[in-house]
């Protein structure tokens, strides 16, 4: 059996139904038989065929762009040994789909798409935006930093992806401090997030500095929900005019972030791959000239040290902050996709460690 069908053999079957969220509306993917039907907002419905042996997918009724790209989704979602889908579809279609950058004929002449292309991709998973990019300005900040003007914050959800490890929808939407300082302040008084963030402090205190925050251009303040259900604090941020970047050579576009788990019942392999892998996701498509993430945890902060690591980050250096001694650490833009890093690393004797 060749190497790719064989491969795909060993692949768990596609789930009965599956979520999409093409420009932040949901779609629902009903598989059968290896037929995968869907239907957009205001759209007839779709089918298109999987062929595992082959590693095609054709379209069979109405396919056109979205729901090409909801399919795709459906496949290199659920397999992460699937290293390329080749596309039996009309040239019209396959113009738009070259067009867009998602697909290219390879050396064999087949039109085919990748996923480390395919995760680039942003019309399924950001909310905002358009796919356009915010034109370069370079400006100096008050602290003295010289980096490209950022755009407006975004508000509401920003990400939105199902995860079929989960069988459940993982978003990132903008923290509001009058409807979610409670929450944030019972989780800044968790002893789990005190060892850490050391922050915690009053209402007042916590609002001003949310405050703050808000008022800050660099900065992005984020929840992330399983569903409806909030459980994680992110602070984003743009690494060139933040305090990490006289400690290394910043890019204009590199991102950074700080990060929290506040509920309990969300800690745990299943969970942290979820929205840990995510959040890389989201920042990389966020700007598309980003190409590099960067985090600065406290040095003897080992369980995130070592599955951020796991989750293609590479170690830097350790340096001094006033309040702390801090491992820089590193993701590559090409390392995140073309390692395929929007799924799971590791195995059975080598799991994720528990967050």
């Amino acid at each position: 059996m060749p190497v790719l069908q064989q491969s795909l053999a060993n692949q768990s079957p596609l789930l009965p139904r599956y979520f999409s969220y093409y420009r932040g509306q949901q779609v629902i993917l009903n598989c059968r038989d290896h037929i995968l039907a869907l239907q957009l907002p205001d759209a007839p419905q779709q089918q298109w065929h999987w062929n595992p042996d082959s590693g095609s997918l054709a379209g069979h009724k109405n396919p056109d762009y979205p729901g090409l790209l909801c399919a795709l989704e459906c496949l290199f979602g659920q397999m992460p040994a699937l290293k390329q889908v080749t596309l039996q579809i009309e040239p019209s279609l396959q113009s738009v789909v070259a067009q867009c950058g998602a697909g290219h004929r390879s050396a064999a002449g087949e039109f085919i798409v990748t996923p480390g292309v395919f995760w680039q991709l942003n019309n399924l998973w950001v909310s905002h935006g358009g796919g356009s990019v915010y034109p370069q300005h370079l400006v100096v900040s008050n602290a003295g930093y010289r980096h490209p003007r950022r755009p407006a914050k975004p508000s509401g959800t920003v990400y939105r992806r199902f995860i079929p490890w989960l069988k459940r929808t993982l978003s990132f939407r903008t923290l509001n401090i009058d409807e979610d300082l409670e929450l944030f302040h019972r989780w800044m008084h968790c002893p789990r997030v005190e060892e850490f963030w050391q922050q915690a402090d009053s209402r007042e205190e916590l609002e001003a500095y949310l405050q703050d925050l808000q008022q800050d251009a660099h900065c992005q303040t984020l929840l992330g929900y399983i569903d409806d259900t909030p459980f994680s604090y992110f602070e984003i941020y743009w690494a060139k005019e933040d305090r990490l970047s006289p400690h290394y050579s910043a890019g204009g576009y590199d991102r950074g972030w700080h990060l929290l788990v506040g509920e309990e019942a969300f800690r745990g392999r299943p969970w942290f791959t979820a929205w840990f892998l995510s959040l890389q996701h989201y920042l990389f498509l966020d700007d598309p000239r980003t190409q590099h993430i960067v985090a600065e945890p406290r040095h003897d902060n080992a369980r995130l040290i070592r599955n951020a690591r796991r989750s293609g980050f590479d170690l830097v250096k350790t340096f001094d902050f006033p309040h702390k001694r801090a491992q820089l650490i590193m993701l590559l833009r090409e390392k995140f996709f073309q390692g395929n890093y929007i799924h799971p690393q590791g195995d059975e004797e080598n799991p994720l460690d528990s967050q």
